[in-house]
């Protein structure tokens, strides 16, 4: 048998470095080739490492949320053969032994001792770290030649492990316990090490359920806390906001828009042609309204390299679409928006908007964009401050439709309302161009005909 080390591979485009968002395979596991061993992050995207050969794991080279550098230590397999790093496993061996087994005189050093495995390196270190977050309580009790049995002792009420400690289990596990509601420090891990598996949050609920004497009461004290670790797109967007909001003077502008005509016509269009076009939302109407209303104002259709100090404006409009998924926000790119009549602007928004959510939007789709459509839908409020995509210099927020009572001719008639809330560049756009920008977008989707209009 030999040890197989996998590295961190060039993703390409020059990236020197990603994230270790999340392990597919654990400690222990069997993993065949071309199975996929980890997911890592760019900046633009989320990449899947796959395994090369077959073999067993051995050591982890990382934890969720570290940085690694291409080239890095990714994983250690146990492999049939020679292994590709015999040089650097064969110190490995003896840096276990010098303590016995039968030198086990001091409580829980044997339990604990009795799993490990002999990897050097960045993956003795690793091995070291997961043989003490065992469950050596379970262990310590029982004498030194019972050793091999105390990770599956019976389940106790609460695990003992040091304070501070981080209960070992996969991304999976951690995000079926946040939506179980379960805190892992509380449950007892039967897996290599401790780790904690789905099984043991099955025990862990039949358990409570069984102990529950009672429903709590809506008004008993709560002392719990949950440490919510930053990682993965969570940590991009956070990092992409916060470099927004430092380098871009943010101002906002507000216009209630009467949409009556608009939903009118969209409703008339979807009875016509919504089975053989495709059913259109909102969305396609009004980017379809900031494509003509860019033509006039092209320095909003831009992108602001402070460093160089030089605006760039785009005749194309690649319009980003804020996306909402699982993960967080995401912005792919609807490339060309300007050469697309509204039905191919709704057929890509809603493939876009599928292949992210999906996890399968391609790198190209993720950047480049000159300008961002942002909307909350139902959820959209009354008005919004939406954060400038950065190097853009603009983005449109749309907020929900209201049927308010309104005058019109002196008479009291309902209405369709909306508020557009638009954010701007102020080192870029001036606070006129934004307005006459936005008053020429109100102006289209009030009067919807011109939308289907083009001058000659």
């Amino acid at each position: 048998m030999g040890i197989h080390i996998i590295k961190m591979p060039d993703i390409g485009e020059g990236i020197a470095e990603v994230e270790l968002v999340g392990w597919h395979v654990n400690v222990g596991d069997t993993v065949a080739e071309d199975q996929p061993l980890a997911d890592v992050m760019t900046d633009k995207a989320t990449v899947e490492i796959p395994s090369p050969v077959v073999g067993k794991v051995v050591a982890l080279g990382g934890t969720v949320g570290d940085t690694m550098a291409v080239g890095s230590e990714l994983i250690r397999l146990e492999v049939e053969g020679a292994g590709n790093a015999r040089a650097e496993a064969a110190p490995a061996g003896p840096a276990q032994p010098p303590a016995p087994v039968e030198a086990a005189d001091a409580p829980g050093q044997a339990a604990a001792q009795a799993p490990a495995r002999p990897p050097g390196g960045i993956a003795g270190r690793i091995a070291a770290d997961m043989a003490s977050g065992a469950p050596a309580a379970p262990g310590a009790a029982l004498p030194a030649d019972k050793a091999p049995a105390p990770a599956r002792a019976a389940q106790p009420s609460a695990p003992a492990r040091q304070p501070g400690e981080r209960p070992l289990a996969s991304p999976a596990v951690r995000k079926r316990a946040w939506d179980m509601g379960i805190e892992l420090r509380f449950v007892h891990g039967s897996g290599p090490a401790g780790r904690i598996l789905h099984e043991d949050l099955d025990a862990y609920l039949q358990g409570q359920r069984a102990a529950a004497p009672a429903a709590r009461s809506g008004y008993a004290e709560r002392h719990d806390e949950q440490q919510v670790p930053v990682v993965g797109l969570r940590r991009k967007i956070a990092q992409k906001m916060q470099e927004s909001k430092r380098r871009i003077p943010h101002f906002s502008y507000v216009e209630e828009i009467d949409v009556t005509e608009l939903e009118d016509l969209r409703a008339q269009l979807n009875r016509k042609y919504g089975e053989s076009r495709g059913k259109l939302t909102l969305l396609p109407l009004l980017a379809r309204a900031m494509v003509i209303a860019l033509r006039d104002f092209p320095q909003i259709n831009a992108r602001y390299d402070d460093e160089a100090g030089v605006v760039t404006r785009y005749g194309a409009v690649h319009l980003g679409v804020a996306t909402q998924t699982d993960g967080g926000l995401i912005v792919p790119v609807l490339r060309h928006a300007e050469a697309r009549d509204i039905w191919s602007l709704g057929e890509e928004i809603a493939r876009l908007a599928q292949a992210v959510r999906s996890g399968k939007a391609e790198r190209d789709a993720l950047t480049g964009s000159t300008i961002t459509l942002t909307s909350l839908g139902a959820l959209g409020g009354i008005v919004s401050t939406p954060v400038i995509n950065h190097p853009e210099v603009g983005i449109v927020g749309v907020n929900r439709i209201v049927e308010r009572p309104v005058i019109r001719q002196g008479a009291v008639v309902a209405r369709k309302l909306m508020n557009l809330s638009s954010s701007f560049d102020h080192r870029v756009v001036d606070g006129m161009d934004a307005a006459q920008f936005i008053q020429a977008v109100r102006a289209l989707l009030e009067q919807p005909a011109l939308l289907f209009v083009e001058a000659s």
